[in-house]
């Protein structure tokens, strides 16, 4: 258990019998009245976002969750495969749950699982991944003296804008936060 005003953003609690991540958490003190908690939640079962308002003396049950460090290996229909890096366990993640992050997954890539009650619930990636260039246009003459970009199409399906200077095989970085090229491997 836990008192309202501890809750922080990423902290996973049981509200109603339902579990619910906690995705935005601020410590509102009007004036003369006395403060609350204004936090926005989004349930892990069901996938809806609420927002909801706790007094600073409300306690609210929270519920352990701990980070795994896991490997992608493959698809398997609408569910993700990845295994443990340290016990090799395989474990199904639903595509709807980390369907923001396939972009950025290339097979073999390792991400951070959030796991609560035995179940994934979230996922959470490096700040910027390494993906190849699988297909892009060439320069045209003359681009290269402006700060010219073209699209490319990057191993998992992601298509960005990169400097024209850019070719099919570069490997590239790419900001996770922002979906933006960053650089070019060395």
């Amino acid at each position: 258990m836990a008192k309202a005003n501890e809750l922080r953003k990423g902290s996973v609690i049981r509200v109603d019998g339902e579990l619910w991540l906690v995705t935005d958490a601020q410590h509102i003190t009007p004036g003369n009245w006395r403060g609350y908690v204004q936090c926005k939640l989004k349930n892990l079962m069901k996938g809806n976002n609420v927002s909801r308002r706790f007094r600073s003396v409300d306690v609210v049950d929270d519920v352990y969750s701990e980070q795994r460090l896991m490997e992608y290996l493959y698809q398997d229909g609408t569910n993700y495969v990845f295994m443990d890096v340290e016990t090799n366990e395989q474990t199904f993640i639903d595509g709807g749950l980390i369907a923001d992050s396939l972009p950025y997954m290339a097979f073999n890539s390792r991400a951070k699982i959030s796991i609560c009650d035995g179940k994934p619930i979230g996922i959470e990636l490096a700040p910027t991944v390494v993906l190849e260039v699988i297909e892009t246009e060439q320069a045209a003459i003359g681009d290269t003296v402006s700060n010219v970009t073209k699209p490319a199409t990057l191993e998992t399906g992601l298509v960005v804008k990169v400097p024209a200077h850019i070719n099919k095989g570069d490997r590239l970085k790419i900001d996770t936060r922002t979906g933006e090229f960053s650089g070019r491997e060395q």
